[in-house]
């Protein structure tokens, strides 16, 4: 069942914080970038079990609900550093991190509505039966 509508969200997400992971090379040792790193590769890794966990759709539901709260969280770190960090040469796309989370947060929100639709399916069938 991996072809289905939420599997897109689910990959558009993991992509939203793969790109947040590699413009997370520019910022500065005193910005503790290393809590970022570790934040998004625990994304992508709970968005790869949420993506091949599709037999079980209450664990995907809930590890997209966690996602989304460390998506808010790295937002929120995010905000915090660029209105910390001085613009200017050495950093000219100051700006765009906070992109990526808001976009994941997004996709995992429209994929756990389609992660319910089908399990909404799949009760009422059962219940047919």
């Amino acid at each position: 069942m991996i072809q289905r509508i939420q599997s897109i969200w689910l990959l558009i997400a993991i992509f939203g914080a793969v790109f947040l992971y590699s413009t997370s090379t520019d910022f500065d040792a005193e910005m503790n970038a290393p809590i970022l790193l570790i934040s998004c590769a625990v994304l992508v890794v709970l968005g790869g079990l949420s993506l091949f966990g599709f037999k079980n759709r209450k664990r995907q539901i809930l590890l997209n609900k966690i996602s989304i709260v460390i998506n808010v969280l790295l937002l929120g770190l995010l905000s915090y550093w660029l209105l910390k960090l001085s613009g200017g040469i050495n950093f000219p796309e100051k700006g765009i991190e906070p992109i990526f989370p808001v976009i994941s947060i997004i996709c995992l929100q429209i994929a756990n509505i389609y992660i319910r639709r089908d399990e909404r399916i799949v009760k009422s069938v059962d219940r047919l039966r």
